[in-house]
Order: structure tokens, then sequence, then C-alpha cells
């Protein structure tokens, strides 16, 4: 080696240890280079006031606690919600916090404000974080920024100098709302308990935890029980700290004689947009795209729908596996029950006025208006949803008589009585009165009339839109999405005939009667297919539409075609499937190599639920080699046959392609395929790989956190 070349290898090395270390350095002070280059509105820092009142109004304060402090309010409800739920019961919460306990409380999407400011939180003020638990632990949509807090080993917070326990001035509530049919039940509220008291932060109270599986409602009144006095002792306050009086109303709701017509809200989603501005159509604004539908079963009386949604034109994308989200419309007969029992059945088209009274509030408005009372029961509230024990008790003092004051009080305080009365049969609210009335033989026109519109408001959530695994490939074709849902419908009571309907399923099935030129189903509720200002439905072309907007998912095929993949998805579990088996078809024929795709199917009978039969013969010859779709048909056997058992039948073979890097995918029931599912392939790991019990199940959880055992499944 010459002495030129050991002289640049020196400096070589000077070069590259000099690099190692400033980028050490860089690493170790990360936060403060992000905050002197890009937190310029933190405390401490001066911000540029005068350039902003040059281009516009002024932001919204996103320091919390600012907010807090200027009106007053002592505790603060955060909520991370992607239905609506988590909302729900934090609006409860602070309800009860200031009308109960005498504490000015306030709720707070978690989104709209910089949580870094927790380090500055007096210790005389409370947090409640009502988080819900998204997909496979993830948060919510509007928890990202809060998650990526809590996820980082040392976030920056706005002035907080001890590392070790920047939040030893927080004080704490948690409730966590999940599924325990899902791999990571209530991770998010988990971590973020855990997180805060890393840092130094103290919680009040025993962490509560929701099962959407079991009885949320119940798991969220039980956790109040001991949560409330542990509140009231942190705060040093109890109920004798309330004024005394009546009722103070959540909303205002004013009847309109004078509106201006064209800015009525008679179903839209989306504010008007203003003159000029771009649209975005999101789940804030949802899309109306045109759809086609055909019914998939053949000779059966259940029906499931393919339904081709068209997004030309709307800014909208896909990537298969995604989500898409539709709009539901709640049935009329529904509609005329609730308003009826109300008193309300002759002002359904009188324009109303609803607004929060708190200023506040982290919503003006419940839902767009102006509007009118059929426009807020047929597409505002959830009034099919089984009326709460919570809502039922606001209800008590407005009953028609003593004897219907006492029913509504029992329902409400007796758990048992509500299971088997109302919730095990989701008895909503407009049946709860009208069977009331009836039961003291009243005519249910009118009997509860005397129960002031904001506080049905209060009481029934906002209508959520329903998710459907998109049963179509962005690759074949980005511009069309598929859905495949059946429609639900069951009688909760065996010696009873009420029947209860799938809110939008159904819906759906009244489109697909209406575009197939088909007899409407007398059995089925009537339903307003037309939409605001005839938006879903035009006569003259025959076109129906729907409001949806695309949800991103984690369901995702490896990025290599050429890995091989496990698919189980029965029923319409196989949606998802369709659009990976499709996709990888596509590039097959455009040339790429493509792993082995093995596709488990089940339903009831070949004849009648095997869905989408007539395409997997072509795109299983098209895939070629071991690629095939194996079937469980479970009503054509002396013992029935599940997909979890053809699974086992060709454990060897699914146990070869895992060995060779092969991902799994689950699709549909929670409660008990996916976990049958998941349970046979740790007996693969145990029979196959040898392993033992603690070692498979460990092999099994491995996949799932590297990716390769994914599930996009429901209860």
């Amino acid at each position: 080696m010459s002495r030129n070349t050991q002289h640049f290898l020196d400096t070589l090395d000077i070069i590259f240890l000099g690099t190692i270390g400033i980028g050490t350095i860089a690493w170790f002070a990360r936060h403060q280079i992000a905050d002197k280059l890009f937190k310029s509105s933190k405390p401490g820092v001066k911000s540029n006031t005068e350039s902003a009142e040059k281009t516009g109004p002024p932001k919204k304060e996103r320091n919390f606690v600012k907010v807090m402090q200027q009106q007053g309010r002592r505790v603060i409800f955060f909520y991370g919600s992607q239905t609506g739920t988590a909302e729900d019961y934090a609006s409860r919460l602070a309800k009860e916090c200031s009308q109960k306990y005498g504490v000015s409380a306030m709720t707070a999407d978690i989104e709209q404000y910089d949580l870094s400011y927790m380090d500055t939180v007096p210790e005389d003020f409370l947090v409640f974080f009502i988080m819900a638990t998204y997909g496979e632990g993830e948060p919510t949509d509007n928890a990202v920024d809060f998650w990526d807090i809590v996820s980082d080993e040392a976030p920056q917070f706005s002035e907080a100098e001890d590392s070790t326990s920047p939040l030893s001035n927080l004080k704490y509530i948690v409730f966590g709302l999940g599924n325990k049919t899902y791999e990571h039940y209530n991770a998010v509220i988990r971590k973020v308990d855990t997180r805060l008291t890393e840092m130094g932060a103290t919680r009040i109270g025993e962490k509560g935890e929701g099962d959407d599986d079991g009885s949320l409602e119940e798991d969220f009144l039980t956790w109040q029980e001991d949560m409330w006095p542990a509140f009231c002792a942190a705060l040093g306050v109890d109920e004798s700290s309330a004024q005394s009086g009546p009722r103070q109303p959540v909303y205002s709701v004013e009847e309109l004689e004078e509106y201006v017509k064209d800015k009525l809200y008679l179903g839209e989603v989306g504010e008007w947009p203003k003159e000029g501005a771009r649209i975005v159509y999101d789940a804030k604004r949802p899309y109306t795209a045109s759809v086609t539908s055909r019914d998939l079963f053949t000779g059966s009386d259940r029906h499931c729908l393919h339904m081709e949604i068209d997004i030309t034109d709307s800014g909208l994308s896909y990537q298969t596996g995604d989500h898409v989200a539709i709009w539901p419309t709640n049935n009329d007969v529904e509609v005329e029950r609730l308003a009826n029992v109300l008193g309300l059945s002759d002002k359904l088209d009188t324009v109303i006025n609803v607004h929060a009274i708190d200023p506040a509030a982290s919503k003006k408005y419940p839902f767009p208006v102006p509007t009118t009372y059929r426009a807020a029961f047929r597409y505002y509230l959830d009034i099919c949803t089984a009326a709460s024990r919570q809502s039922l008790m606001s209800l008590v003092e407005f009953a028609p008589s003593e004897k219907t004051k006492e029913a509504l009080r029992t329902l409400a305080t007796d758990k048992e009585a509500y299971r088997k009365r109302v919730g095990d049969v989701t008895l909503n609210l407009g049946e709860v009165l009208e069977k009331m009335a009836e039961a003291e033989n009243m005519d249910p026109k009118g009997a509860f009339s005397a129960i002031p519109f904001d506080l049905i408001v209060e009481s029934i959530s906002r209508l959520q839109p329903r998710y459907y695994s998109i049963s179509s490939s962005s690759k074949e074709d980005p511009k069309k999405i598929s859905v495949t849902a059946v429609t639900l419908q069951y009688t909760p009571e065996a010696d009873k005939p009420r029947t209860v309907y799938g809110v939008n399923t159904n819906y759906l099935y009244r489109i697909h009667e209406t575009l197939n030129g088909m007899e409407p189903d007398t059995a089925l509720p009537a339903y307003s297919y037309t939409g605001p200002r005839g938006t879903f439905y035009d006569e003259a072309t025959q076109v129906a539409r729907l409001p949806v907007h695309v949800r991103r998912s984690q369901f995702k095929l490896p990025r290599n075609p050429n890995v091989p993949i496990i698919m189980v998805g029965p029923g319409t579990g196989v949606a998802p499937f369709r659009g990976f088996v499709r996709e990888r078809a596509l590039q097959k024929k455009e040339g790429k190599p493509i792993g082995t795709t093995v596709l488990f199917f089940g339903c009831r009978n070949s004849k009648q639920d095997y869905l989408y039969a007539e395409e997997w013969p072509e795109l299983f010859e098209t895939l070629g080699g071991d690629s095939r779709i194996i079937t469980a048909f479970s009503r054509e056997t002396d013992q029935k046959v599940y997909v979890q058992h053809r699974l086992m039948e060709n454990g060897e073979e699914m146990w070869g392609l895992l060995e060779k890097g092969a991902y799994i995918y689950v699709c549909g029931d929670a409660k008990v395929m996916a976990r049958d599912v998941n349970q046979t392939f740790v007996k693969f790991a145990q029979e196959l790989g040898g392993l033992d019990e603690t070692k498979a199940q460990d092999y099994v959880k491995n996949l799932r956190n590297t990716g390769r055992y994914q599930e996009d499944v429901w209860s």
C-alpha cells in the first residue's frame, strides 16, 4: 500500500468518524433543533403576529391549558373517536362533571389542540382521555398527533426541563373503547396510560376499559361508579358543590320561520362549499358517487349485494385492501315512530336551528343546520340504535305519568331488566317510549311530547358511516370501488315476530330494487332513497348515488408479489381477497413473477351463497402453479365443515409456504372464526414446526408483529 493511499484512508477515517459524531449530536439534540426550526409558536418564542393579521384571521388557539384558564375550566375531556362513541362518552362525562359536581368542564377533539402543553397543566386541573382503539391497535384518525407524542421515547414539551418526569404536574383519568375479539384489545388507552405514568403523571382512579364485543355501555357505566368518587377526592368536590335547579340544556333549539332555502340542510353531510373554493372529498365531506348493483345470492331468501361505486372526477383514490365508508339513511318507519311519540309528526318539515350553548363546546353544532326535524331523524341521528340506560334516566322527569316514570327509572337503573328488555333485543328509543305508552293504554301519538327536542339531540348519537372492505383492485380499476354486503335482519326474540333491520344494508337493498326494476319487498321497511333534494336518485336517468369516502387500511398485499400468501375469508370476509386475487392475476398477465396464492373460502351452500363463483376459475387458472381456492360448504355435509377445518387438512402445505415467507390474511368474524384460524396456525407451529405451546404462540405473535399475519375482522 502506498503512502498516498495511506494518507487518503486516514482522511476518510477522519471524515467518517466526524460524520458519526455530528450525527450523534444531532440525534440527541433533535428535539431542540426541531423546536428552533419549526415550533415558533411555543411559549417564549416570539411569533409574527403582524404577518398573521395581514394574511387573515388568527388561527384557533391550540394551547388547551390557555383556553381552559381563559374560560375558567378545571377539567377537559379529550376524545379520540372513529365512530363517534368516544366523543359521545366525553360529552356525557363533561355534562355530569358540570351539572352534578359543579366543576366547569369542556370537551375537546384531541386533534384540535397541541398536547405538548401537558407539562403546563396546573396541579388543581384534571385531564380526561377517552380513547378508542381502531384496527390492529392503532389510534383513531383524530388522535394520530397525540399518539406520536406518547410513542416518542423523549417527547418535547413546551417548558419542562425535567427529562425524566416532565409531566409530574399532570393528573389524568382514562377510559378506553375496544373489542376483546381483536388481538390488540384497548392497546391505545393502555399505552397512553403507561407512557403518561412513565413521564411522571398521576392517574386518578382505575383505568377504564370498555368491550364493544360485550356491553360497552355497561362497562362505561360500571367504571363510573368508582371513578366519580376518585374524581371528587382529587378536586375536593362533591355533589353538594353543584347548584340545584332545573336541568341545564346542552343545546338550544329554535324553530325558524325565516331562512335561506338554498342553505337549508336536508340531509347533506358536508358544509356548503364557499364560492370558488376547491372541494376536497373526505370524511367531513363525502362524495356523492353513482352506483350499480347486483345480487350475488341465488335461490336464497337472503341477499348479498355487489355494488360498483364510481369515483371518477372525485379526487378520491384507494389502494387494494382499503375500506369505503357509506353514509346511511334511517328507514321511514323508525323516523315516523319517534316523531309520533314525541308529538312531532305534524312538524317534521319545520325548520330548526340547533347549537351548543357552551361557547367552548368542541362542536358548535351537533349536525348541519339549519335543518328540519325530518332530516335530523332520517340522516343525522342514530335513532335505530338501542336506547342507553343513561338516556332513559334523563327522560324520567318528562314521562306522562308516575307509573311511566317508574317504568323508565327501572330500565335505567336495573341492569338485568335493561339487558332483557332493551339491550339484548336492540330496542330503540322510539320503540321504548311507544311500548311505555301502550302499556298504559295511552295513544302513543304525543305521549312523550313533554321531552324537549334538545334532550333528544343530546341523548342520541350522530348517525355514523358504515365501513366495508373494498372488494376490487385499485391497479385493475382505480376509478371503481367494489363493495360486497349481506343485508342484515334478525329476530331477537324467538316468540315474537319483531325484526331488527340493519340500517345501511337494507337501505342499499332498496336502492338495488329500484335500480333493477324489481317489485319492492313488502316485508322490509320503507326508505327515502331519493335523498336530499333528489341527489341520491334521479328518476329521469335512473342513476342512483351514495355519499362515500375512503378510509386507509393497513391490510395490504406484500410489496413483493412473488411472496406466497394464504387468505382465509368465509362469507363476505372474501371481499378484500377478491381484490387481492384480481390484482395478482393482473400482475401475472403483465409478466411479473407471482407467489403461490391460496384462498380458503366458506359459505353455506355452493348453489346459493358461493360468492363470485363464476370468477375464481379463470383467475386461479391465470395464476397457475399451486394457486387455488379451497372451499368449505357447511350445509352440504352431515357434519358442518368450516374454513378452519380445510386449513387444518392442508396443514403441511401451508406450513411449507410459511417457511418460504408467506403472509397470512384473515377477514370476517372475529369472535369464532378468526380465533380458530389463529389457533390452527399455532397448532401448525407445534405439530409441524416442533415448537412447544409457548414458543408456538410466540411464533404466531411474531408473524403479527412483523406484518406477516394480518386481520380485517369484525364482531
